[in-house]
Protein backbone atom coordinates (compact mmCIF):
# COMPACT_ATOMS: atom_id res chain seq x y z
CA UNK A 1 0.00 0.00 0.00
CA UNK A 2 1.30 3.61 -0.49
CA UNK A 3 1.59 5.51 2.60
CA UNK A 4 -0.43 8.35 2.46
CA UNK A 5 -1.15 10.38 5.74
CA UNK A 6 -4.23 12.42 5.96
CA UNK A 7 -6.13 14.24 7.83
CA UNK A 8 -8.74 13.29 10.74
CA UNK A 9 -12.28 13.31 8.96
CA UNK A 10 -15.40 13.61 11.06
CA UNK A 11 -17.55 11.11 8.82
CA UNK A 12 -19.09 8.67 11.28
CA UNK A 13 -18.73 6.14 8.40
CA UNK A 14 -14.99 6.65 7.97
CA UNK A 15 -14.21 6.79 12.09
CA UNK A 16 -13.14 3.12 12.35
CA UNK A 17 -10.02 4.12 10.53
CA UNK A 18 -9.23 6.85 13.02
CA UNK A 19 -9.50 4.10 16.30
CA UNK A 20 -6.06 2.84 17.35
CA UNK A 21 -6.76 -0.98 16.70
CA UNK A 22 -9.61 -3.33 15.10
CA UNK A 23 -10.85 -6.72 16.15
CA UNK A 24 -11.83 -9.74 14.55
CA UNK A 25 -12.34 -13.41 14.46
CA UNK A 26 -10.37 -15.58 12.16
CA UNK A 27 -9.47 -19.25 12.39
CA UNK A 28 -10.75 -19.48 16.24
CA UNK A 29 -9.17 -16.84 17.21
CA UNK A 30 -9.58 -13.33 18.13
CA UNK A 31 -6.92 -11.19 16.40
CA UNK A 32 -6.39 -7.17 17.35
CA UNK A 33 -5.09 -5.33 14.89
CA UNK A 34 -3.21 -1.91 15.95
CA UNK A 35 -3.54 1.14 13.70
CA UNK A 36 -1.75 4.22 13.08
CA UNK A 37 -4.03 6.19 10.32
CA UNK A 38 -2.20 9.47 11.37
CA UNK A 39 1.52 8.30 11.31
CA UNK A 40 1.50 5.88 8.10
CA UNK A 41 -2.13 6.87 6.26
CA UNK A 42 -3.93 3.69 4.26
CA UNK A 43 -1.42 1.57 5.03
CA UNK A 44 -1.67 1.24 8.81
CA UNK A 45 -5.92 0.69 9.16
CA UNK A 46 -8.01 -2.33 8.37
CA UNK A 47 -9.63 -2.05 5.07
CA UNK A 48 -13.23 -3.72 3.77
CA UNK A 49 -10.94 -5.65 0.91
CA UNK A 50 -8.98 -7.49 3.56
CA UNK A 51 -11.62 -8.40 6.18
CA UNK A 52 -13.43 -9.75 2.82
CA UNK A 53 -10.38 -11.85 1.87
CA UNK A 54 -10.30 -13.30 4.69
CA UNK A 55 -13.65 -14.30 4.83
CA UNK A 56 -13.16 -16.39 1.52
CA UNK A 57 -10.12 -17.53 2.93
CA UNK A 58 -11.84 -18.77 5.51
CA UNK A 59 -13.96 -20.62 3.68
CA UNK A 60 -11.86 -23.08 2.08
CA UNK A 61 -11.90 -22.25 -1.34
CA UNK A 62 -8.33 -21.93 -1.76
CA UNK A 63 -5.90 -24.56 -0.06
CA UNK A 64 -3.82 -22.85 2.18
CA UNK A 65 -2.00 -25.67 4.58
CA UNK A 66 1.80 -25.95 3.19
CA UNK A 67 1.33 -23.89 0.36
CA UNK A 68 4.03 -20.69 -0.07
CA UNK A 69 1.96 -17.46 0.06
CA UNK A 70 2.99 -13.82 -0.43
CA UNK A 71 1.07 -10.92 0.59
CA UNK A 72 1.82 -7.64 -1.43
CA UNK A 73 1.09 -4.36 0.09
CA UNK A 74 0.14 -5.95 3.17
CA UNK A 75 -0.47 -2.80 6.41
CA UNK A 76 -1.96 -4.45 8.71
CA UNK A 77 -0.90 -7.14 7.55
CA UNK A 78 -4.64 -9.34 8.24
CA UNK A 79 -4.62 -11.24 5.35
CA UNK A 80 -1.25 -12.55 5.55
CA UNK A 81 -1.53 -13.52 9.38
CA UNK A 82 -5.11 -15.28 8.48
CA UNK A 83 -3.72 -17.13 5.73
CA UNK A 84 -0.47 -17.70 8.03
CA UNK A 85 -3.09 -19.42 10.60
CA UNK A 86 -4.55 -21.41 7.82
CA UNK A 87 -1.65 -22.95 7.40
CA UNK A 88 -0.02 -21.23 4.74
CA UNK A 89 3.79 -20.25 4.64
CA UNK A 90 3.29 -16.55 4.04
CA UNK A 91 5.77 -13.45 2.99
CA UNK A 92 4.46 -10.94 3.94
CA UNK A 93 5.68 -7.73 2.49
CA UNK A 94 5.17 -3.91 2.10
CA UNK A 95 7.62 -0.45 1.98
CA UNK A 96 10.04 -0.25 4.49
CA UNK A 97 8.38 2.54 6.31
CA UNK A 98 6.17 0.31 7.23
CA UNK A 99 7.36 -2.69 8.29
CA UNK A 100 7.97 -1.97 11.99
CA UNK A 101 4.40 -1.10 12.55
CA UNK A 102 3.52 -4.76 9.99
CA UNK A 103 5.82 -6.78 12.55
CA UNK A 104 4.43 -5.85 15.56
CA UNK A 105 1.10 -6.40 13.95
CA UNK A 106 2.32 -10.64 13.30
CA UNK A 107 4.30 -10.94 16.61
CA UNK A 108 0.89 -9.87 18.21
CA UNK A 109 -1.13 -11.89 16.82
CA UNK A 110 0.59 -15.40 15.55
CA UNK A 111 0.66 -17.94 18.29
CA UNK A 112 4.53 -18.99 18.75
CA UNK A 113 3.73 -21.92 16.58
CA UNK A 114 2.81 -19.95 13.53
CA UNK A 115 5.61 -17.70 13.79
CA UNK A 116 8.36 -19.92 12.01
CA UNK A 117 6.25 -19.95 9.17
CA UNK A 118 5.81 -16.02 8.28
CA UNK A 119 8.48 -13.66 7.01
CA UNK A 120 8.20 -10.03 6.63
CA UNK A 121 9.87 -7.91 4.37
CA UNK A 122 10.01 -4.93 2.38
CA UNK A 123 9.10 -5.15 -1.12
CA UNK A 124 8.56 -1.56 -3.30
CA UNK A 125 6.88 -2.73 -6.62
CA UNK A 126 9.07 -3.59 -9.27
CA UNK A 127 12.12 -2.54 -7.82
CA UNK A 128 14.68 -5.58 -6.04
CA UNK A 129 12.61 -8.26 -6.97
CA UNK A 130 15.75 -10.54 -7.57
CA UNK A 131 15.34 -11.23 -3.61
CA UNK A 132 12.28 -13.36 -4.57
CA UNK A 133 12.77 -16.22 -6.22
CA UNK A 134 8.87 -16.48 -7.47
CA UNK A 135 7.30 -19.54 -8.19
CA UNK A 136 4.66 -18.97 -4.69
CA UNK A 137 1.76 -21.19 -4.80
CA UNK A 138 -0.40 -18.18 -3.78
CA UNK A 139 -0.27 -13.97 -3.85
CA UNK A 140 -2.72 -12.21 -2.36
CA UNK A 141 -3.49 -8.81 -2.88
CA UNK A 142 -6.00 -6.21 -0.62
CA UNK A 143 -7.25 -3.28 -1.30
CA UNK A 144 -3.85 -2.51 -3.34
CA UNK A 145 -5.45 -1.16 -7.19
CA UNK A 146 -5.87 2.29 -7.07
CA UNK A 147 -2.97 4.55 -7.63
CA UNK A 148 -2.89 4.25 -11.60
CA UNK A 149 1.12 4.88 -11.12
CA UNK A 150 1.73 1.92 -9.76
CA UNK A 151 0.16 -0.05 -12.14
CA UNK A 152 2.82 -1.00 -14.70
CA UNK A 153 5.61 -1.76 -11.55
CA UNK A 154 2.23 -4.33 -9.46
CA UNK A 155 2.16 -5.66 -13.07
CA UNK A 156 5.69 -6.42 -13.71
CA UNK A 157 5.70 -7.84 -9.53
CA UNK A 158 3.19 -10.15 -10.41
CA UNK A 159 4.65 -11.26 -13.48
CA UNK A 160 8.11 -11.87 -11.71
CA UNK A 161 6.33 -13.85 -8.67
CA UNK A 162 4.14 -15.98 -10.46
CA UNK A 163 4.62 -19.38 -12.07
CA UNK A 164 2.08 -21.24 -14.77
CA UNK A 165 0.41 -22.82 -11.23
CA UNK A 166 0.38 -19.54 -8.97
CA UNK A 167 -3.21 -18.34 -7.92
CA UNK A 168 -3.22 -14.58 -7.47
CA UNK A 169 -6.04 -13.23 -5.51
CA UNK A 170 -7.33 -9.43 -5.12
CA UNK A 171 -9.85 -8.51 -3.58
CA UNK A 172 -11.01 -4.54 -4.04
CA UNK A 173 -13.83 -1.97 -3.76
CA UNK A 174 -14.28 -0.61 -7.77
CA UNK A 175 -14.47 3.11 -6.87
CA UNK A 176 -12.97 4.63 -10.03
CA UNK A 177 -12.33 3.81 -13.80
CA UNK A 178 -8.68 3.15 -13.42
CA UNK A 179 -9.23 0.62 -11.06
CA UNK A 180 -11.11 -1.21 -13.96
CA UNK A 181 -8.38 -0.76 -16.50
CA UNK A 182 -5.82 -2.43 -13.79
CA UNK A 183 -7.99 -5.23 -14.35
CA UNK A 184 -8.09 -4.81 -18.26
CA UNK A 185 -3.89 -4.88 -17.88
CA UNK A 186 -4.09 -7.58 -16.00
CA UNK A 187 -5.61 -9.55 -18.57
CA UNK A 188 -3.50 -9.19 -20.85
CA UNK A 189 -1.21 -11.18 -18.97
CA UNK A 190 -3.21 -13.23 -16.69
CA UNK A 191 -6.96 -15.13 -16.97
CA UNK A 192 -8.63 -13.52 -14.41
CA UNK A 193 -12.08 -14.31 -13.12
CA UNK A 194 -14.09 -12.97 -10.31
CA UNK A 195 -15.16 -15.71 -7.49
CA UNK A 196 -16.45 -13.92 -5.05
CA UNK A 197 -18.79 -11.06 -4.31
CA UNK A 198 -19.74 -9.06 -0.75
CA UNK A 199 -22.67 -7.45 -1.65
CA UNK A 200 -22.86 -5.46 1.76
CA UNK A 201 -19.40 -4.55 1.54
CA UNK A 202 -19.36 -3.64 -2.07
CA UNK A 203 -16.05 -5.91 -2.32
CA UNK A 204 -14.91 -7.98 -5.33
CA UNK A 205 -12.32 -10.89 -5.07
CA UNK A 206 -10.87 -12.18 -8.39
CA UNK A 207 -8.75 -14.66 -9.16
CA UNK A 208 -6.08 -14.16 -11.59
CA UNK A 209 -3.55 -17.39 -13.17
CA UNK A 210 -0.66 -16.67 -15.70
CA UNK A 211 -1.31 -16.88 -19.31
CA UNK A 212 0.81 -19.41 -20.53
CA UNK A 213 3.66 -18.70 -22.93
CA UNK A 214 3.56 -15.07 -21.44
CA UNK A 215 7.40 -14.20 -21.13
CA UNK A 216 7.73 -11.21 -22.79
CA UNK A 217 7.51 -8.43 -19.88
Amino acid sequence: MALVPYEDNPLPALSKLHSSSAEFRFVNQELRLAQDWKKLGVAAVVWDAAVVMCMYLELGAVELKGKKAIELGAGTGLVGIVAALLGAHVTITDREPALEFLSANVNANLPPRSRDSVVVSDLTWGQGLERFPGGFDLVLGADIIYLEETFPALLQTLEHLCSDTTVVLLACKIRYERDTYFLSMLRHRFAVEEVHYDKDKDIHVYKACRLRGRTDL
